[in-house]
């Protein structure tokens, strides 16, 4: 995508993430049997979540910039967030949170 806007990858430490993976430790720290479980899907939505709203902004950026490889190889990113977000809350539903599988 770089390549394609005539700019050298470059990266910097996120903040926003690193807040993300710490809340993440602290929920498997504390969690345990079914919780554990709840709570991993959660971390990873909250990060998924985070991984969309990002690459969407980018999107929109590139379009307005008029940079349309950047903007279909970010939209595309963005539909591969978009699926994994949809797989989790699935898991979530239909495997974790379903009837039965949950322990009073």
């Amino acid at each position: 995508m770089f390549k394609s806007i005539g700019r050298e990858a470059s990266g910097q430490k996120c903040d926003a993430m690193d807040g993300l993976l710490k809340e993440a430790d602290g929920l498997l720290e504390e969690a345990e049997g079914p919780a554990l479980d709840m709570a991993m899907i959660g971390a990873a939505q909250a990060i998924e979540h985070y991984e969309i709203s990002r690459y969407g902004t980018l999107r929109e950026w590139a379009k307005q910039l008029g940079h349309e490889d950047a903007h279909t190889l970010l939209g595309s990113i963005l539909d591969e967030e978009k699926a994994a977000n949809s797989k989790l809350t699935s898991l979530a539903v239909e495997t974790v949170n379903a009837p039965g599988k949950r322990k009073s």
